[in-house]
């Protein structure tokens, strides 16, 4: 692929740095191209990289989407990487003989043609440690053989890893979640969360809320503005807690998506000020001990986007400084590069980064990856919608990040699919709780795969590194407490029953076969071992989920099973797991036809009302004390200035609530335009999108501005206009909008009097009802009603 040259520095005699735009995707190893990504007008795809001048020999040459920033994004790339050469001492002319480079990792090289290994390791796995010292206890320490088929290999315990698994309830995927009732809300909190009851999650990641757009919604920042802390905004903290409640071990993980604007200080990109987001990074976490009692355990830098070393750096000197040392970070949320290559190039990064986090690998790393010696995670996966096939997907992942990737802690995304369906990645959690109105939810066949792994091993056990793939195909890996427990875990996903949403799943063949296993060391003692089984049904044929077997005897340190395809086996020498059953919820329901609220609450127990799901700015419960009449509760948004994004934001605020499928149905709200002049509200039906595509959202929308003026327009950007005229409406007074769509018909009244009619609309067909503001702007909302027929 040729690429246009849009900047490129010098860096030494020899080495440039490049970056260059592409006119078309290209998709690296373990890079992935998404719907996700592909933002109308938003995607940009640039090459990056270090290379030598005469343009054979690289130093390093890595391929990085950027999206949103776009061209700053790339040029950020660009920078950390011609830094990172020319810290490293890479540069200038080079040696005759190979001579080391100034890097953490001693076995890295640099000779003429480039980067070299003293003593490669194989392709896939890590470079190996000795193994451990003929004194360790066998009672402690053993080995694993596994003959499977007709062929069999052995295989020696000489590196432990540590492992953890985990969910993100990130990007507003879990609005609906806190307003069921109970007891259906402790229920799927308890499979969620419970230790050997479900999922019995081990690890939980949220998102550190920035007021903007994060892939279903917003979620709303603890500091609005600098002068601003509030750390009672959301549902994220009530999560935390939830979850420590039923498990006082589980680890807490905080990352951005967005910021808000004065962290930007009028630009889109929140490494121009670093002292400013360490600052708000670092009181968030203190917030969160302070107000709630919880103790994060890692941070993260910024989703998906650019990471800044300088920026990484003084995060970690401030976490030190404020006796935050037990926070540990990790690095980048994206790809493994170019992160790893800069760690290589920089000791002093290399020193204050904990976790290489990489998202969507497709269970494979890279040797840079390696090379830095960290703990590497797959910090983002899954992803895929909560059937069969998705949890083949999960099950197939869970064993092969590390036994391809070596990767010791799988994060999926979504915790639980508890947001509207038809928003963007809808049912793509590990369980589906989306109708708090009616109490209705559903344990889906991914929570018990997860069980698998997390009830029969904790963050601090260790993966025993053998060769995990098993001959007819399907993998296993094997896990200790190094107390003499021993859990090990076999899955047979078959390709078509395992694929991922992303990245594109190479085709390969499972076929039945039978598998002996040899347990040597302290394990050679052991007589049973317990059995849990599941076998995904497919063409009909009924699931089996998380049951457990009799259990399997050891003799004489072996044992054999027969595998079938699309199975998952538990065996471990551990008695504790349960599968626990709630009492069926109640049925399925849609959304009320007839829904009032009048935000009357004093103290509401979260920011946000029930069930309206903020998709650009931020509704809030709000207190007017200026009206001494019918308006003193209101709903207010409260976002002033577009955020640093991560998404595509509308330019305009906007909030979903109801049934996508409505047709027919009547809006009212009362409404208060508080910036005067160019101010203005809306209320909409039939509102077709949200999510990361909001600004293309489509509907039926009544606009009143400040200026006395109105408009009909058949899309959020206000560009379709369908009717336009005056009202009359002012700034700073209470108006009540009324809007009825039927059939192809739509009209509107300003307080209870008509004031356009007739206007013909024919698509969308059908979508939600909304309320929402011109701009960024403060405005208030009150006694929402809609009614559908």
């Amino acid at each position: 692929m040729t690429c246009q040259l849009l900047q490129e520095k010098a860096v030494g005699d020899c080495v440039k740095a490049y970056v260059r735009p592409c006119p078309q995707p290209i998709q690296p190893g373990g890079s992935l191209v998404t719907e996700r990504d592909q933002v109308p007008g938003q995607l940009s795809w640039w090459q990056l990289g270090t290379e030598r001048f005469n343009g054979k020999q690289l130093l390093g040459k890595h391929t990085c989407l950027a999206r949103g920033p776009g061209e700053r994004e790339a040029l950020a790339f660009y920078n950390e990487l011609a830094g990172a050469a020319r810290n490293s001492g890479a540069h200038g002319a080079q040696p005759a003989t190979p001579a080391r480079l100034h890097a953490p990792n001693p076995n890295l090289t640099w000779t003429p043609g480039g980067f070299a290994l003293s003593s490669p390791p194989r392709s896939g796995m890590a470079a190996r440690s000795p193994p451990p010292a003929a004194s360790l206890a066998l009672s402690q320490h053993g080995s694993l053989r596994l003959q499977s088929g007709g062929g069999a290999g052995s295989f020696s315990v000489n590196k432990w890893r540590r492992r953890s698994r985990a969910p993100r309830p990130c990007q507003a995927t879990s609005r609906l979640l806190v307003n069921y009732q109970e007891p259906y809300r402790t229920q799927i909190l308890d499979y969620l969360f419970k230790p050997n009851f479900g999922a019995s999650l081990h690890i939980l990641k949220v998102e550190i809320g920035g007021d903007g757009q994060s892939t279903d919604g917003t979620e709303p920042s603890h500091m609005h503005y600098e002068n601003d802390e509030n750390y009672f905004r959301g549902y994220e903290w009530w999560l935390m807690k939830e979850a420590k409640k039923r498990n006082p071990e589980i680890k807490l993980i905080g990352l951005p998506w967005t910021f808000p604007a004065w962290i930007g200080k009028g630009e889109n990109w929140p490494y121009d000020y670093p002292d400013v987001t360490v600052y708000y990074i670092v009181s968030w976490i203190l917030g969160a001990k302070q107000y709630h009692d919880l103790d994060i355990d890692y941070i993260g830098i910024w989703n998906e986007r650019s990471f800044s070393s300088k920026y990484i750096k003084l995060l970690r000197y401030t976490l030190d400084k404020h006796g935050l040392q037990q926070v540990r970070i990790v690095a980048s949320d994206r790809l493994w590069e170019p992160i790893s290559f800069v760690l290589l190039l920089d000791p002093e990064l290399h020193r204050v980064v904990d976790v290489i986090g990489a998202h969507y690998p497709g269970t494979e790393t890279v040797p840079n990856a390696i090379l830095t010696q960290k703990k590497l995670w797959s910090s983002e996966d899954f992803s895929t919608f909560n059937d069969e096939i998705g949890a083949g997907c999960w099950a197939r992942i869970l064993n092969q990040n590390y036994v391809n990737g070596n990767m010791t802690s799988t994060i999926a995304w979504n915790l639980v699919a508890s947001y509207y369906e038809e928003l963007p990645f809808g049912r793509c959690g590990l369980m589906t709780a989306q109708e708090p109105w009616s109490g209705h939810y559903r344990v889906e066949a991914p929570i018990w795969i997860t069980a698998h792994t997390t009830q029969f091993t904790q963050p601090g056990w260790s993966y025993l590194q053998v060769d995990g793939h098993l001959e007819g195909g399907g993998s296993f890996v094997a896990l200790t407490d190094g107390l003499g427990n021993l859990t090990i875990i076999i899955e047979t996903m078959s390709h078509n029953h395992s694929q991922c949403i992303r990245p594109l799943l190479p085709h390969f063949n499972v076929s039945p076969q039978r598998a002996t296993f040899y347990l040597k060391g302290s394990f050679y003692m052991l007589k049973t071992l317990q059995v849990w089984y599941s076998r995904l049904g497919f063409e009909s044929v009924q699931s089996t989920l998380f049951q457990q077997l009799h259990p399997i005897k050891v003799w004489r340190g072996s044992f054999s099973l027969d595998l079938n395809v699309d199975e998952v086996y538990t065996l471990t020498t551990l008695k504790t797991g349960k599968k626990c059953l709630c009492s069926d919820p109640p049925p399925s329901q849609p959304f009320p036809s007839n829904y009032k609220d009048d935000f009357n609450i004093r103290n509401p127990p979260f920011s946000e009302a029930p069930n309206f799901a903020d998709q650009t700015g931020v509704f809030e419960y709000f207190i007017n004390t200026s009206d001494p009449g019918d308006h003193v509760f209101t709903l207010r948004q409260v976002v002033v200035q577009r955020p640093i994004t991560w998404a595509s934001d509308a330019d305009q605020t906007i909030s979903i609530i109801g049934n996508f499928n409505w047709e027919n149905f009547t809006v009212t709200c009362d409404v208060y335009i508080e910036q005067p002049r160019d101010g203005g509200v809306f209320v909409a039906g039939r509102v077709d999108n949200g999510g990361i595509y909001v600004r293309s959202t489509k509907g039926v929308f009544f606009w009143v501005f400040a200026d006395g003026t109105y408009r009909v327009t058949g899309d959020l950007a206000g560009e379709e206009i369908l009717m336009k005229g005056l009202s009359g409406v002012r700034a700073h007074a209470w108006h009540t909008l009324t809007l009825n769509i039927q059939g192809t018909s739509a009209w509107g009244l300003l307080n209870g009097y008509p004031l356009w009619e007739n206007v013909t609309v024919t698509k969308p067909s059908s979508g939600w009802a909304a309320i929402g503001t011109r701009s960024f702007e403060l405005a208030q909302f009150d006694n929402f009603h809609v009614e559908a027929s």
